[in-house]
């Protein structure tokens, strides 16, 4: 059976009987034997069990955990068709959906840079990492059954044990390898992803342009003696990391948000650099993984903003104020808005580093927050950014934007299919004139997108 497009999801298309089969590890070209192993009434998922012809779009994957890890599941697809393909995703959500008049759409801005773009990176401790079927078939001794690495797809307690990431620059893998190797010489327990027993948890790295290096170390629990050991062998193993940080965290799940962060040696934050502006970047701050192509991201906003120099801007789902920050030498004042209090904290400090006195900043939901008492208060907006979650935006959002009827709409988003949905609802009183593919994620399905609307005058 012939594999002919790729989909939603990065996922491959065959069909059977007319009816559409989403594949996974398959590209188009691809001739195969199919292993249904779902059935809807309008669709199928599917596997292959046995290739008869391979893709001649197939490249040789550059990592040696491919078909493994969860992270890069498009190196087998040569960039020029990654990009192709999340162009085709943007266009066909656009049409399929928001069933909008649309313009040209513009060709996808490629990632400057393919490999070790990512300035943070997660890796988990397992007790009991990934065994390849040839390590099954291999008698258990002397095997090293501990690990430190990513996700296998779809399985929340198994690890990969990661040799070397293409994923982040060095010395990333240096710090991983180091801290994995150390805790196992000094018999450090790994944590148990089923019975969430073990010592050691997570381990944080985050890099910036500017050559700073954040690492952050989670125990499940505080041991003094041993987590002074580790932490002042990374001080002295790596003299270069800016921050070194670590928390405790004895809940089931991984997330951090609600843990306190405690500096061990060095500054509370890394400082990033776009376009002249510098970022505060702290153990939880949100910033855009791919520093360069946000970059550039950042200057198409402000581009399609159109700003004169006179013009009230709101900028919603502002997380730490990079947008804002980057609009506001150019408006005459931005207000911004972001559900995360922690966020809006460091958004008030990156305004405050930059010498920006025109910026506001409110943390509150979104959908509550943003109505005409807010508008009364600080002024109705004429132009309105938009970068919201995968969920898109709440239809009350909507509804207050509608009302508002700022001149232009710049809406950024990680998710072509909800922001379609928006955009339909939108377009009761606006038009699309501009749409944006970026790619911050090369080898992903993932496609960042940038749509301007601008209010119809009948």
């Amino acid at each position: 059976m012939p594999i002919l497009d790729i989909g939603a999801e990065g996922k491959s298309i065959a069909k059977i009987d007319g009816q559409v089969v989403f594949v996974t590890k398959a590209l188009p070209g691809d001739v195969v034997d199919l292993k249904i192993t779902r059935k809807k009434k309008t669709y199928m998922e599917g596997l292959p069990l046995r290739f008869h012809k391979y893709s001649e779009k197939r490249v040789e994957p550059f990592c040696k955990h491919f078909d493994l890890c969860g992270g890069c599941k498009w190196q087998d697809l040569p960039y020029e068709d990654q990009l192709r393909y999340k162009q085709q995703q943007v266009v066909d959500n656009l049409e399929r959906i928001a069933m909008v008049d649309l313009p040209g759409v513009n060709d996808i801005l490629p990632s400057p840079y393919t490999k070790y773009y990512r300035n943070k990176m997660e890796f988990t401790f397992s007790s009991f990492r990934w065994l390849s079927k040839e390590e099954l078939h291999t008698s258990d001794e002397g095997k090293e059954f501990r690990g430190l690495g990513l996700h296998i797809p779809g399985r929340w307690d198994k690890i990969v044990d990661i040799e070397h990431c293409h994923l982040q620059k060095e010395p990333s893998n240096k710090i991983r390898v180091a801290v994995k190797d150390f805790a196992i010489r000094n018999g450090y327990s790994f944590f148990n992803l089923k019975t969430h027993e073990g010592f050691m948890r997570n381990l944080i790295i985050r890099t910036s342009t500017t050559d700073e290096v954040m690492v952050i170390l989670v125990f499940a629990w505080d041991d003094p003696e041993a987590r002074q050991q580790i932490l002042k062998y990374l001080k002295e193993s790596f003299p270069e990391l800016t921050s070194l940080f670590y928390m405790i965290n004895p809940k089931v799940n991984d997330s951090i948000f609600d843990l306190e962060p405690v500096l061990y040696s060095g500054r509370e934050y890394i400082l990033e650099a776009m376009e002249g502006l510098n970022f505060k970047v702290g153990p939880k701050s949100f910033y855009q993984t791919n520093s360069n192509q946000a970059c550039e991201l950042y200057k198409l906003v402000r581009q399609y903003a159109g700003l004169r120099g006179d013009e009230m801007v709101y900028d919603l789902y502002t997380g730490t104020g990079t947008i804002a920050s980057f609009l506001a030498p150019h408006c005459r004042a931005v207000v911004g808005i972001e559900s995360v209090s922690e966020a809006i904290e460091d958004a008030w400090q990156n305004a405050e580093l930059n010498g920006l006195l025109n910026t506001t900043f409110i943390a509150g939901d979104m959908k509550k927050l943003l109505n005409e008492d807010l508008f009364n208060r600080y002024g109705y907006p004429q132009v309105l950014v938009t970068d919201p979650p995968r969920a898109g935006m709440h239809k009350n959002v909507v509804a207050n934007i509608l009302r508002a009827e700022p001149e232009r709409i710049v809406y950024v988003s990680c998710n072509p299919s909800t922001q379609a949905r928006d955009v339909h609802l939108l377009s009761e009183k606006y038009r699309v004139s501009k749409v944006q593919p970026v790619d911050m994620f090369p080898h992903t399905y993932h496609v960042e997108n940038i749509i301007l609307l601008e209010r119809q005058n009948n």
